[in-house]
C-alpha cells in the first residue's frame, strides 16, 4: 500500500497543481443543454476548454460564438470563443492533450424502457484510445447505478492505466433545469463521487474552480442514485398530482383550489402541480433506469411503474376533456378545428422532447381534428409527417388548448376571444367563464 502511494504522487499531484492554478486544459463531450453551460462556466473561470460534438453545425455555431442554447446568450460565448478561451471540435484525437474530460451525452431508453447505453460507450471507446496519466474522467449522463464502475472502469482500464493511480474517474449527476432563471451550472449544489477516495477527491477539487457548491460523496453508485432519487421523487408526486387531479374532475372539485389550500400548511406538505403529462429528457425518462435496474436485483419499482402509468394516460385524458367540452357545445372532435397554446415540454424553453403537447395533437389529428399551434419558443415542428408552424392564437378556433403555459401569452387577450378553452396548467386563474374548461 504504502509504495501504491509513492507512485500515485507524480500523476496527482501534477493534476492537482494545473487543476488549482487553472492551468488544466478542459474537455466537454457532448455541447448540448449540460455540456455547453458547463463548458461556458469552466471557460469563465480561465480554464482553457474544448468541447467534442459530433454535429459538426453545434461545433461550427460554437465556434462562430453563435449559441444554440436558450440559458446561453451569444454576449457570454462570443467573448469566450474569440478570446481563446473555448473552441470546439468532432475530433477526439484532442483527448490526448487534455487533462479533464466530462461525458454530457444522451441517455435515452429503448422502446421496451432498458437503457441505452451507446452513446456512453462510443463517448469512452474513443476516450480509452487517447487516455494518459493524470487525467480526470467525468461522467455526467444520468444513467443507472454502476454505470461508471461496471461499464466505463473496464474500457478505461483496458489499455493498462490503473484508476486512483494513473487516472481518475468519477460520476456526477446533471442538475440543469433549462429556463430556471433563478438556478443555473454554477450555483446548483454539484454532487460528485469517485471510484476512490483519491478519484472523489479530485472531482471535488475540478469541479470547485467554477461552480459555487460541490458536495462529494463517497462513491460514484451514491452519486448516480443521487440524480435518480431526485427525478424519481419528482415523478411520483406528480403523479400523485395526476391522480388527485382525476378523482377530483369525477367528483367535480376544483383540484387547483385544492392544492393551493393544502400548501398553506408550513410543514408536512409540499406541492405538485397535475398537468397534461411529463416531458423533457429527465422526469419522464430517469426513474426508469433505477426501475431496470431493480429488476436485474429482483426487486419490483412499483411505485415507479405505477406513477409511470398514471402520468403517460394523462395526455388521453386531456384528449377526453377536450372531447367532452366540445361535445357540450354541439361539435364532434372529428372535423373541428383545435389549436394547441404551447408545444414545448415546459415554460419558457423550446426544448420538445417528450412533450405531452405531441401525444396530444396526435391523438386529436387520429379522431380527426385540424391541428395548428402557437409556440414562441418553437417556430415548427413535425406532426405524424406533416411540417406545422407556430401562428399567432387564432380567434376562430373550435377550441384552443393551453398546454405549455409559456410568459409570452396574453392569457386575458385569450380567455376574452377564445370560443372554448381547455386549460391544462391553470393559466387562467382568477378568470372566471363558461367557456374555460380546468384540469
Amino acid at each position: 500500500m504504502g509504495s501504491a502511494r509513492v507512485q500515485l504522487q507524480p500523476a496527482a499531484k501534477t493534476l492537482d497543481e494545473k487543476i488549482r492554478t487553472r492551468q488544466a486544459k478542459v474537455g466537454i463531450v457532448g455541447l448540448g443543454y449540460v455540456g455547453l453551460p458547463l463548458a461556458v462556466e469552466f471557460a469563465k473561470a480561465g480554464f482553457s476548454v474544448t468541447g467534442i460534438d459530433l454535429s459538426d453545425s453545434k461545433t461550427e455555431q460554437i465556434n462562430a460564438g453563435d449559441s444554440y442554447i436558450g440559458d446561453i446568450p451569444n454576449a457570454t460565448l462570443s467573448p469566450l470563443v474569440h478570446g481563446g478561451k473555448l473552441k470546439a471540435t468532432a475530433d477526439f484525437s484532442v483527448v490526448r492533450d487534455l487533462d479533464t474530460v466530462n461525458i454530457c451525452v444522451p441517455t435515452p431508453l429503448r422502446k421496451t424502457k432498458d437503457p441505452d447505453m451507446s452513446y456512453i460507450v462510443s463517448a469512452c471507446g474513443e476516450i480509452a484510445k487517447y487516455l494518459h496519466p493524470g487525467m480526470l474522467i467525468i461522467l455526467e449522463s444520468t444513467t443507472y447505478p454502476g454505470t461508471t464502475d461496471e461499464l466505463v472502469l473496464p474500457m478505461l482500464e483496458q489499455g493498462g492505466l490503473k484508476v486512483g493511480q494513473d487516472f481518475f474517474l468519477c460520476f456526477s449527476p446533471e442538475r440543469v433545469d433549462p429556463g430556471n432563471p433563478k438556478y443555473n451550472t454554477s450555483n446548483i449544489p454539484k454532487v460528485v463521487g469517485g471510484t476512490t477516495p483519491a478519484c472523489s477527491q479530485m472531482g471535488r477539487l475540478f469541479y470547485s474552480q467554477a461552480l459555487q457548491n460541490v458536495v462529494a460523496v463517497s462513491s460514484t453508485q451514491v452519486a448516480e442514485m443521487v440524480k435518480l432519487l431526485e427525478n424519481t421523487f419528482r415523478m411520483i408526486n406528480i403523479g400523485l398530482a395526476n391522480e388527485i387531479a382525476l378523482m377530483c374532475d369525477r367528483m367535480g372539485i376544483n383540484v387547483w383550489e385544492v392544492i393551493e389550500a393544502a400548501a398553506t400548511k408550513p410543514f408536512g406538505f409540499m406541492p405538485f402541480y397535475p398537468g397534461p403529462g411529463l416531458g423533457g429528457h429527465c422526469i419522464p425518462i430517469d426513474p426508469f433506469y433505477l426501475s431496470w435496474k431493480t429488476k436485474q436485483a429482483g426487486i419490483e419499482a412499483r411505485f415507479i411503474e405505477l406513477a409511470g402509468y398514471i402520468n403517460g394516460q394523462m395526455p388521453h385524458f386531456v384528449v377526453d376533456k377536450i372531447q367532452n367540452a366540445l361535445n357540450n357545445h354541439t361539435k364532434p372532435v372529428k372535423g373541428s378545428h383545435i389549436h394547441i397554446l404551447g408545444v414545448a415540454y415546459k415554460k419558457d424553453i423550446d426544448d420538445v422532447r417528450e412533450s405531452p403537447a405531441l401525444d396530444i395533437m396526435l391523438l386529436l389529428k387520429r379522431r380527426g381534428a385540424r391541428i395548428t399551434y402557437s409556440d414562441p419558443h418553437v417556430p415548427s415542428l413535425e406532426l405524424d409527417g406533416e411540417r406545422l408552424v407556430s401562428q399567432d392564437a387564432n380567434a376562430d378556433a373550435d377550441c384552443t388548448v393551453i398546454v405549455t403555459n409559456h410568459s409570452a401569452f396574453d392569457y386575458r387577450k385569450i380567455a376574452e376571444h377564445a370560443r372554448l378553452i381547455v386549460d391544462t396548467r391553470n393559466a387562467l386563474k382568477g378568470i372566471t367563464s363558461d367557456k374555460i374548461v380546468r384540469l
